[in-house]
């Protein structure tokens, strides 16, 4: 099972995700033991050093709420980690992203909340994410309802169990899981340790995307080389 960090910036600064209220997000140094700093590069950094992460998740939340983007910072992380690959949800429509050259090492991140119909992305090379907040799917119910619609690869986020220790929704991605065989379940939201992370290998979840339980040590090191 893959492990995939989360970077989430807001106001040019990466930012501690928690419980999906983005007004209240706070510089992720101020609660980490792994940054002494919130500057995006920095972030990177230090989680190269923690393990060498082949993928990154970033969320420009900015661009998702319409207030800026994060651009200039995501090309140049892009061009000093050539050999990693990172996963981008800027809130960006599948029809901008047609129209939209990329680099090699950047996979683009169709976040149900922030489209409005949808569109089949069954053969396009990108990532799809279905949002949900208090147990609601987020943005139109046909992403749901349409699995036909589906990439390979869908992310399953739960924005309010985001940083809340809670622990992941293990219901609903082991429905997921069971009944879409053909599809790759990438979990977010609510991993506390190892052993929820044993427990979503289990039920054939094939990545994990963490940011709280690396950033407060409860998974470390010895824990991602058992996994």
């Amino acid at each position: 099972m893959q492990i995939i960090p989360v970077i989430d910036l807001k106001g040019d600064q990466v930012v501690h995700a928690a419980g999906g209220d983005r007004s209240g997000y706070q510089p992720v140094h101020r609660t980490s033991s792994l940054c002494d700093s919130s500057e995006i590069y920095h972030v990177v950094a230090r989680f190269l050093k923690l393990y060498p992460f082949q993928t990154f998740y970033i969320a420009d939340l900015d661009a998702i709420g319409g207030n800026g983007n994060h651009d200039d910072g995501i090309n140049n992380l892009l061009s000093q980690y050539p050999n990693q690959e990172f996963w981008l949800d800027n809130g960006s429509s599948y029809q901008a992203l047609t129209t939209t050259t990329r680099p090699s090492n950047y996979k683009p991140v169709i976040g149900t909340e922030s489209q409005r119909l949808p569109v089949s992305l069954k053969n396009a090379d990108l990532i799809l994410s279905l949002d949900f907040k208090h147990n609601q799917a987020l943005g139109h119910p046909g992403w749901l309802e349409s699995p036909d619609l589906w990439p390979e690869t869908i992310v399953v986020m739960t924005l309010d169990l985001v940083g809340s220790n809670k622990g992941p929704d293990f219901e609903k991605l082991s429905k997921l899981c069971t009944d879409y065989r053909d599809k790759r379940f990438v979990a977010a939201g609510g991993v506390r340790d190892i052993n929820d992370l044993i427990r979503l290998k289990t039920i054939g979840i094939a990545a994990v995307l963490l940011a709280s339980a690396l950033h407060n040590g409860s998974i470390d090191a010895d824990a991602l080389e058992k996994i």
